[in-house]
């Protein structure tokens, strides 16, 4: 039983056709062979009453095995179409997700734009005495997560589960595919491990059970960690630099 228990998945729509051919040839099959052995008793019985009920049943039952098989043949091509419209509507929702991903990701501000941001926010926190957080997040896909499709709907993910954390002050960056880098203006440097272990947990959730990926988030405060706004770009511009892997596995 083994050897006939193994069914590929690419193959089990074939499967299910054929399990219900044989199942619908199988009926006609014994139910013509049921109609044959009747025949000679039916036919050869004397003309009355009784004969005539007999011929009437036998009618009725080859109609009735006749409108079987037309129902089983007729569950299955609706069944067949129904999954295939399924499939469709199924592929047509991954597009739309993988599209809003792929606008989503586009929509992002990039390098550029984070050194103009960052060197305001720093003027900012050095004019008021004000702490300055800057998390950079890393995401690594794992093997299993194949073509730019799947690779552009995790980054999405990824960059949806970032921007539902963040406050109405915070920014969000994306330095190329896979690098994100969030500024967060008055968060000191133990707040912002808090915020980096919250966006964490998130990102954990948004892997799934598969784990399409995995995310490393480091925390660059000042005063505690950079003392100039060109230091905290230098930072981030070395995270920028040395994931090229995820840029092209992406």
């Amino acid at each position: 039983m083994r050897m006939f228990d193994r069914i590929d998945a690419a193959t089990l729509e074939d499967r299910d056709w054929q399990l219900w051919m044989l199942a619908m040839v199988s009926i006609f099959i014994l139910t013509a062979g049921m109609a044959l052995l009747m025949y000679p008793t039916v036919f050869a019985t004397s003309e009355g009453p009784g004969g005539v009920i007999l011929r009437r049943s036998f009618v009725g039952f080859c109609i009735l095995c006749f409108l079987l098989e037309v129902y089983l043949l007729d569950r299955q091509l609706v069944i067949r179409r129904l999954r295939k419209q399924l499939a469709e509507e199924q592929q047509l929702k991954v597009r739309i997700v993988q599209q809003a991903s792929t606008d989503l990701l586009g929509s992002l501000p990039g390098f550029s734009h984070f050194q103009d941001r960052l060197a305001m926010e720093f003027r900012r926190a050095a004019n008021t005495q004000q702490p300055l957080s800057l998390l950079l997040v890393v995401l690594r896909l794992v093997r299993e997560v194949a073509g730019p499709e799947a690779a552009a709907a995790a980054q999405g993910d990824v960059a949806k589960a970032l921007i539902r954390k963040l406050r109405g002050e915070d920014s969000i960056f994306l330095f190329q595919p896979g690098v994100f880098a969030v500024v967060l203006p008055g968060v000191r440097g133990p707040d912002g491990q808090r915020v980096a272990d919250r966006l964490r947990e998130g990102l954990i959730d948004v892997a799934g059970v598969s784990s399409r990926f995995t995310a490393e988030i480091q925390v660059v405060n000042y005063p505690e960690h950079a003392t100039t706004a060109r230091e905290m770009e230098q930072i981030a511009a070395h995270c920028f630099s040395k994931d090229k892997a995820v840029a092209s596995a992406a």
